[in-house]
């Protein structure tokens, strides 16, 4: 897999990431990755279901990754959940 066919989820609405997994497969991408970092999580989680359900009918979610990251910041560490949704056609 190529980090081409990586869609990475922040704060924009769904849709937006939504078009970019469909132009993927559109564009002969046989695996697109979906990934997110904490709150984003819920929205690829939306972006999957959005996607497999109206738009690529025949894609399904091959794997579903989960993970902790630590992050450092003048609080100190924290740690952040991540999530990678992957989605073959």
């Amino acid at each position: 897999m190529t980090e081409d066919n990586v869609v990475y989820i922040g704060s924009k609405p769904v849709m937006n990431y939504v078009l970019a997994v469909v132009t993927q497969f559109n564009n002969g991408a046989s695996e697109v990755t979906i990934k997110a970092r904490g709150r984003a999580i819920s929205r690829a989680v939306d972006v999957a279901e959005v996607t497999r359900n109206r738009f690529v009918a025949e894609s399904k979610v091959k794997d579903i990754r989960i993970a902790t990251e630590r992050i450092a910041s003048d609080k100190g560490d924290s740690n952040i959940s991540t999530m990678e949704i992957v989605m073959i056609k």
